[in-house]
């Protein structure tokens, strides 16, 4: 039976592994209840392939693409997803997924569409019977050059994970989910899909991630709602780097110049900023003395459309003409480069456009040289092909790269990095919305900085840096699910960057899909590529602190402070000084954790994170005094910015806790809980600290369960309960619950690592 669509073969293609459906026919009991569905669901009759040959797909011996190529012209592509389905070595996936994949994208539909609600989707509709594990989710999601949005047909218990089936009770899934209501769930998508087809058959939709520029339903942010904000669980300030350091890599290897190169363009800004520049006439170089009155027009043209922008302070033609004519310049082709240089220094403008017309057949090709005046080096050059019919518009298009050019060397300056080896777009307007959205991220007011980088993308759909800025802003708000899909969508690209990005999009994906270890290994590279970069010691440090390997920490911390007194500057953000001063203090090194913070002090005076780190010191050293005094100061600017009396509160407990005076941050812990009940993060951090601290862990067990029965943030809640088992000696019940935990964690977390390791050792002692 023939597709609804003339030209295809069927409606719907159903790929799957035989591993998946031999022990007990699932695939072919879902086709049968899916077959079912669509019945009720369309009018007209929906073909469906499905192979029930017991091989795994066709005979290896025939001709794939003869058997394939007809049956694979299909409207809807129906992936089984399963642990053994990602597997590049099977027919499957070889002949099926990603055959469908290359050929739907260059069909007349296309492989994305446009539903009736304005939504975007993919003609790939994967069915997934099991959680799978990150490198089997990043390579599905890198051969659909996008990210995978299964409905899921998965059955969740504690240790439990299979395919879900007609007979199992959604009460006691973990997952809620219903194997009819995830039936109806497909056949209501196939119906938006075809429907969206019929309505449209006429150019596809450009399938932006397999043509390097990002698709809509990611430059689209999703919003957070406030309620879902507050209950991100906190960490101590000092920990906050598992989101920020990842965006400091990339924000400190631009930051600070290297300390041996020269800013060429440095030199080209008058004192107010702008870059004066004088226009020379053009000198014609052809035979054809018609072209002689574009030697003025193409300087005055230059002039004008240069002259209305407000980073730049033209010299007009009147005061060139007036020096051309006392120095008794009447014919061109005497004007040299020195004498256009020495003309443009007594205009005090500081970099001089110098240009001729050549002429090869019919094309006419303007050259222009962008020199610096005093050297009389040329650092930039351009050049345009046209014909005489265009030439206006040939002088157009130059100045509209020349001014591009100035404009982005001027927007350097506000910037405190080096850009010339980094930036990846040529427009203005979106380098001006980088510059805005990298400024509010050093204010860490990632929300507005985020609306500054979605824009900045919407102008330059191939700006990469600033596509690896937002996973950083939503990392640093705890939003991992945006911050990956970022993250993962800059590391599909990274064999088309330069080294250095490359090597900080390896370092970025590592951050959210890999170990620590991965994370030092591309740190290390970068100091290989630029052994004069404080933040790739920096990160490498942070990485240590996190490990609780101090010492090493110390080590590279003082070896990024290093360069930074030895360019005579300062770190870049406050955590250059405390994620130092903390590893001191932990060593119980206190005299030099003091000193540190007495030069951040000077530098980021009134930050809160110093003083949050601050007041932990002054506790464990027992200065109550002055340690009240930082505790008052960090309340009065946590107040100043809005924060909540229940979130100061939480904050408080954290300071006493890691100050290891555990009776006041019990007590502010239940004063927060008091403050916002019922709030799971609230009922949490208490539970933790009862559990962890071996104050009450019967109380602890109990107040996790009712934050685990709001089903929020279940990673650390799984992991909270697991190790309150493994404190009460249910070793197999803490096993089963880490285990959770660490399939659910968005990142890879340290504390959960090592209470796995410690259940799966008592696990094996008692065998």
């Amino acid at each position: 039976m023939a597709s609804l669509i003339p030209g295809y073969e069927y409606d719907i293609f159903i790929s799957y592994r035989q591993k998946d459906n031999k022990h007990d026919g699932w695939v072919t009991e879902f086709v049968n209840n899916l077959k079912g569905e669509l019945e009720s669901t369309f009018k007209e009759e929906i073909s469906v392939y499905f192979d029930v040959n017991p091989h795994d797909g066709l005979l290896e011996t025939h001709d794939v693409d003869a058997s394939l190529k007809e049956k694979l012209k299909c409207l809807i592509f129906i992936p089984t997803i399963s642990r053994t389905y990602c597997d590049p070595k099977s027919f499957a996936w070889e002949h099926e997924f990603k055959a469908f994949v290359e050929s739907a994208s260059k069909d007349q539909f296309g492989l994305k569409v446009k539903l009736p609600n304005g939504n975007v989707t993919t003609r790939v509709l994967p069915v997934q019977i099991h959680d799978l594990n990150t490198e089997d989710k990043v390579l599905a999601e890198q051969t659909l050059g996008g990210f995978l949005r299964p409905v899921e047909f998965i059955y969740k218990e504690p240790g439990v994970n299979r395919p879900l089936t007609s007979y199992d009770d959604e009460k006691l899934n973990l997952n809620k989910t219903r194997y009819r209501n995830q039936i109806n769930k497909v056949a209501n998508a196939i119906d938006e899909i075809i429907t969206s087809l019929k309505n449209n058959q006429t150019a596809p939709l450009i399938d932006k991630t397999r043509t390097g520029e990002y698709p809509e339903e990611i430059v689209s942010e999703e919003k957070m709602t406030d309620k879902e904000k507050s209950v991100t669980i906190k960490i101590p300030k000092w920990l906050s780097g598992i989101a920020l350091f990842a965006f400091i890599v990339i924000a400190g290897i631009l930051a600070y110049p290297r300390i041996f190169k020269q800013d060429k363009l440095a030199k080209l800004r008058s004192s107010d900023g702008k870059i004066s520049v004088a226009v020379m006439p053009f000198q014609n170089m052809t035979n054809d003395t018609t072209l002689n009155v574009w030697q003025d027009g193409i300087q005055n043209e230059l002039i004008n459309n240069l002259t209305n922008t407000e980073e730049l302070r033209v010299r007009q033609t009147e005061s060139v003409s007036t020096i051309l004519q006392s120095n008794r310049i009447t014919n061109y082709a005497s004007l040299t480069p020195s004498i256009a240089s020495n003309i443009s220094q007594k205009l005090e403008a500081n970099v001089l456009i110098y240009g001729s017309i050549k002429k090869a057949g019919q094309t006419i090709r303007l050259n222009a040289q962008l020199i610096n005046s005093k050297t009389e080096e040329s650092f930039k050059s351009f050049q345009i092909d046209g014909t005489a019919d265009n030439i206006l518009y040939i002088i157009d298009s130059l100045s509209v790269d020349v001014k591009d050019f100035l404009i982005i060397t001027k927007l350097e300056k506000e910037m405190t990095s080096d850009f010339q080896s980094y930036v990846s777009t040529k427009s203005p307007a979106a380098y001006k919305n980088f510059i805005a959205g990298d400024k509010s991220f050093m204010k860490r007011d990632y929300s507005t900085a985020r609306d500054y980088l979605l824009k900045a993308i919407a102008l330059d759909s191939n700006f990469v840096f600033a596509g690896m800025q937002i996973a950083f802003t939503y990392g640093n708000q705890g939003d991992f699910k945006d911050a990956k899909k970022w993250a993962l969508k800059l590391y599909a690209k990274r064999d088309q960057m330069p080294l250095l990005l490359k090597n900080i999009a390896n370092f970025t994906y590592a951050v959210y899909f890999e170990t620590p270890v991965e994370q030092i290994k591309y740190m290390k590279e970068g100091v290989e590529y630029n052994e004069e970069s404080p933040t790739y010691y920096w990160n490498i440090g942070d990485v240590y602190n996190r490990l609780y390997q101090y010492d090493k920490a110390i080590q590279v911390f003082e070896k990024a402070l290093e360069i930074w007194n030895k360019w005579g500057s300062k770190p870049m953000w406050v955590y250059g000084y405390t994620s130092l001063g903390y590893a001191y203090q932990k060593t119980g090194q206190y005299t030099k954790a003091e000193g540190i913070y007495k030069k951040a002090e000077k530098d980021f005076p009134d930050d809160p994170d110093l003083l949050y780190v601050e007041s932990i010191l002054s506790l464990v050293e027992g200065d109550t005094i002055i340690a009240n005094q930082y505790l008052a100061k960090y309340i009065s600017l946590r107040k100043e910015n809005a924060a909540s009396e229940a979130d100061i509160t939480t904050e408080l407990a954290w300071i006493y806790s890691d100050a290891g005076i555990i009776d006041k941050s019990e007590k502010y812990f239940r004063q927060a809980l008091f403050l916002d009940h019922g709030n799971p993060y609230r009922l949490s951090n208490l539970a933790w600290l009862l559990i962890n601290k071996d104050r009450n862990i019967d109380e602890g067990m109990k107040l996790i369960d009712k934050a685990l029965k709001l089903n929020l943030d279940k990673y650390s809640y799984f992991d909270c309960k697991g190790w309150g088992f493994y404190k009460q000696g249910n070793f197999n019940q803490a096993l089963e619950f880490l285990e959770k935990a660490d399939s659910l964690k968005p990142i890879y977390n340290h504390d959960t690592f090592l209470h796995l390791e410690a259940a799966k050792k008592a696990v094996a002692g008692l065998k």
